[in-house]
């Protein structure tokens, strides 16, 4: 007998062993499990044994029965079996007692065909009773029955054969195989041989590219995969050629040429997982093409983004396949926000807890107010956590599928302060944004305020934007990229769109400067995003001292910090070499995190804002609150757009080279009189358009007076 799995009912097995014993009938048992713990009462009545597991077999063997079917694997386990060949040779009847035992007994009965082969237990004793019944008739065997079947022997010649392929095949392809210059150069011919069957040609570039990798010939494996993917036809099998290429380049910092066809192909897998109307597997391939489009390489640790660059193009390939299509369906809500009624406070829920760096005046502006009640949810606390875990997977699956049990999780755990709040007003538009709006709000009003970091990630293609009431950015140029990015802020029912800048105290910053020599310290507040871009003030510092050794430059904020990225290690490296040059001399000084920025800005003359990319630099704005004369390099990201750096400050403060950096601060601080001037002009400027004194009552009218139409 066999058993492929353990039986359901262990007490019918017993049953019917004790009437084998009753008739006097010999019964041995091979099982793929352990008897003594799953059938302990079948070893007092039968001969029971455990075929060899996977590990007894060797790593080869094991490998094998990984990859078999559940009923080809107690075969491969048993025919390396001497216990069960033995046996199966002195056997009258051999039984399956499953499915998953059914092809182990075919084969064997193809090899010993003197014994009655059947299936299950009435059967079994069915051929017993025979047998009992004519004994002489089967005590001869017959010649029809002596060794074993030719099909076995044509099967078994054949299946050899196919096992030597793989094991060449294995062996020439593996890694120590790829560590010979010759093999590489053999398999970067066979992949492009005319002729191989396309899903061939595929599983063989794929393992020899990845053989390759992992032996260090990177060049190699990518000339390899590249040339495969010339002679494919299939988005899907292109994608997944390219796919370890892509992630190793990745991991060395650069951003992979190739990057969109493994995109593509994640998404067209999505698709047609989609069109079986399976969206839990089609999720992972989404969430794979998420992880490659918005990789920190790819967006933000570089001197540019192809986002910025062009997101209409960039992003064609998640809006044109279907589970984009799924995820941008609106579903939005059964009943529009209504304003507060008269004779009670309005009241406000603000999402707090992940990030709370721009809310502060909001908040104590509001919870001070007459007229005004204010709760705040904290995302942080024990509570609310486990709806947020693994939050980004359940939000897509959520999307594809357009239901989901965490929706229900969030509706019981934010449900009654939505239903309590007549706003609610999201800082950030991430995570909390995100399952925010996987629930209808009912008549809540909902605001969303989306800073720069959002724009270049995931989480506004994961926010259903129907059910937001309005949406809030801090700078024209960051709209305009965001409306460009995300097709859905600018459908019928999607949001209202604001610009309201940061709430910012800048009255705290006035200060008098310590001396007129502080016309000659250059200070760049904030170092720990490569986006900054501090070896920009080094060059900007080099061309002033070139004709001024008084120059020097103060930098405020944590260092940043290498092992982030690839990228921002290499980054690192050649600012450190800049800095050790110029930090001897006293030319640069580092000052590290502080909180009292308002002081360390009273040395400092010029505030510079050195930056690839900004939504609106709140630190730039701060320094010239302080009297500093500001400097602005036209970011790279929005530079010669209809909004960017130009648009937001005055046109004189924007600069594009180091060298013209320089010669505005070369004019602005040839004398103490002039730098006092254009520092009094700056400080009036950005305290009379951006302080809180003037920007609450943009957010007064967002908050406090029924919705208008677009900004």
């Amino acid at each position: 007998m066999v058993l492929g799995a353990v039986p359901g009912r262990v007490a019918v097995l017993t049953d019917a062993l004790e009437q084998f014993r009753a008739l006097g009938v010999t019964v041995r048992v091979a099982t793929t499990f352990n008897p003594a713990e799953k059938i302990p009462a079948a070893a007092e009545l039968a001969e029971v044994h455990l075929l060899p597991t996977a590990n007894e077999l060797g790593p080869r063997f094991g490998r094998m029965i990984k990859r078999a079917s559940p009923g080809r694997r107690p075969w491969l386990r048993a025919q390396r079996d001497p216990w069960v060949r033995r046996h199966a040779k002195r056997a009258d009847v051999l039984v399956a007692l499953d499915a998953q035992a059914l092809h182990t007994v075919w084969q064997l009965a193809q090899r010993y065909r003197r014994a009655d082969a059947v299936y299950g237990i009435a059967p079994a004793l069915r051929a017993v009773e025979k047998r009992s019944a004519d004994p002489a008739r089967y005590r001869r065997p017959r010649l029809t029955t002596v060794g074993p079947s030719p099909a076995v022997l044509t099967s078994a010649t054949r299946s050899q054969t196919v096992d030597l392929a793989k094991r060449v095949f294995e062996m020439s392809t593996g890694q120590r195989a790829m560590k010979l210059g010759p093999v590489r150069w053999f398999w970067q011919g066979a992949v492009t041989a005319p002729g191989l069957p396309e899903r061939h040609r595929g599983k063989i570039a794929r393992r020899v590219s990845g053989s390759m990798l992992k032996t260090g010939h990177g060049a190699s494996a990518k000339r390899l995969a590249l040339a495969a993917q010339g002679r494919l036809k299939s988005p899907t099998t292109k994608g997944q050629l390219l796919g370890p290429i892509v992630d190793a380049e990745l991991a060395q910092g650069k951003v992979p040429e190739h990057l969109m066809t493994v995109v593509r192909g994640q998404l067209k897998l999505a698709d047609g997982l989609l069109k079986k109307r399976n969206p839990g597997k089609a999720a992972p391939h989404v969430l794979r093409a998420f992880n490659l489009m918005f990789h920190r390489i790819v967006q933000f640790d570089g001197p540019t983004s192809p986002l910025a660059e062009d997101p209409e193009k960039f992003l064609a390939p998640l809006h044109n396949s279907d589970a984009g299509r799924a995820m941008a369906t609106p579903r939005g809500r059964q009943s529009p926000a209504e304003f507060p009624p008269a004779g009670r406070p309005h009241r406000m829920l603000f999402f707090t807890g992940l990030n709370d760096n721009f809310l502060g005046p909001i908040l104590e502006r509001y919870e001070a107010m007459p007229g005004v009640e204010v709760r705040r949810l904290n995302l942080m606390e024990e509570s609310i956590l486990p709806v947020l875990s693994n939050g980004r997977t359940n939000v897509v699956h959520h999307m594809l599928a357009g239901t989901s049990k965490r929706a229900g999780e969030v509706q019981e755990a934010w449900g009654p302060h939505l239903e309590w709040a007549d706003t609610v007003f999201v800082d950030w538009c991430n995570l909390g944004a995100a399952m925010l709006t996987m629930i209808d709000p009912g008549t809540t009003r909902v605001i969303v305020r989306l800073h720069s970091f959002e724009a270049f990630s995931w989480w506004p293609h994961l926010t259903d934007w129907s059910r937001v009431d309005d949406v809030v950015f801090v700078s024209e140029h960051l709209r305009d990229l965001a409306l460009a990015a995300v097709p859905r802020l600018r459908a019928p029912q999607g949001p209202r769109t604001h610009m309201i800048s940061n709430a910012m105290e800048l009255h705290r910053y006035v200060a008098p400067k310590v001396s007129a020599d502080s016309r000659f310290t250059l200070g760049l507040v904030g170092l720990s995003s490569l986006a900054k871009d501090p070896r920009w003030a080094l060059a900007v510092l080099r061309e002033l001292r070139r004709r001024d050794e008084r120059y020097r430059l103060k930098l405020i904020g944590d260092d940043l910090n290498p092992e982030l990225s690839p990228a921002i290690a290499a980054y690192v490296r050649d600012l450190d070499a800049e800095l050790a040059e110029l930090e001897p001399s006293g030319a640069v000084v580092r000052t590290g995190r502080t909180e009292d920025v308002p002081g360390a800005l009273t040395d400092v003359g010029v505030i510079l804002s050195t930056s690839l990319r900004e939504s609106f630099h709140c630190a730039l704005v701060e320094g010239a609150a302080s009297g500093a004369v500001p400097v602005v390099r036209d970011w790279p990201f929005f530079a010669g757009r209809p909004h960017s750096a130009r648009s937001l400050f005055p046109s004189d403060w924007v600069v594009s080279t180091p060298e013209e950096a320089a010669e505005r601060i070369l004019a602005l601080t040839a004398s103490e009189e002039v730098w006092r001037e254009a520092g009094r002009a700056a400080a009036s400027h950005v305290l009379s358009t951006w302080d809180w004194s003037v920007t609450q009552k943009d957010f007064d009218r967002l908050l406090l007076e029924p919705p208008a139409t677009v900004d």
